[in-house]
């Protein structure tokens, strides 16, 4: 599917797109990689720390982080893979660039190993346990349909209970 980069927006809860399973990308197609390095700068515009390809409306296997080693950077991760390599947990407060002005509390494993590709097709892996970790773990759920709302304790779903009748009433 070619899609034209430039034409590419930020998608909001409760947009059936956040909520679906994404397909894999080919890893060689250009215009994934046209999309990906937009997706990039998106995030940055946004002062984000990820964004990942359903939160622009693709239902793509592809998000792009803040590199950990160059905070002015992006990373690339298409058809990314997550394994957990320390099993503690710990909660953290994330927010998410398609559920605006919704924080709260989500816990996850703090160590992970991600594989993929990266823009220019090549294999790419790192591990962490620092906050990247967690990104991963953000950016790699909306990839399988699930967002921050879903992992929320009761008391932040409280706490945000106005802000998520507001944008599910906001379509």
């Amino acid at each position: 599917m070619s899609v034209d980069p430039i034409s590419i927006s930020l998608t909001y809860y409760p947009d059936q797109i956040l909520r679906e399973k994404a397909i894999e990308v080919d890893v060689t197609d250009q215009n994934v990689h046209k999309v990906a390095t937009r997706m990039i700068e998106m995030m940055f515009e946004h002062e984000g720390v990820g964004l990942a390809a359903p939160q622009v409306g693709l239902p793509w296997r592809l998000f792009v982080t803040r590199d950990p080693e160059n905070e002015d950077n992006g990373v690339v991760w298409l058809n990314p893979t997550l394994h957990i390599i320390c099993d503690e947990i710990e909660a953290e407060e994330e927010g998410c660039l398609s559920i605006p002005d919704i924080r709260c509390d989500i816990k996850r494993p703090i160590g992970i190993r991600i594989s993929g590709w990266d823009a220019t097709g090549k294999p790419i892996e790192m591990e962490s346990d620092q906050f990247i970790a967690r990104i991963w773990q953000h950016e790699n759920d909306h990839l399988d349909g699930i967002l921050i709302l879903d992992k929320m304790n009761a008391m932040d779903r409280i706490v945000n209970r106005r802000q998520i009748k507001y944008l599910e009433r906001a379509i």
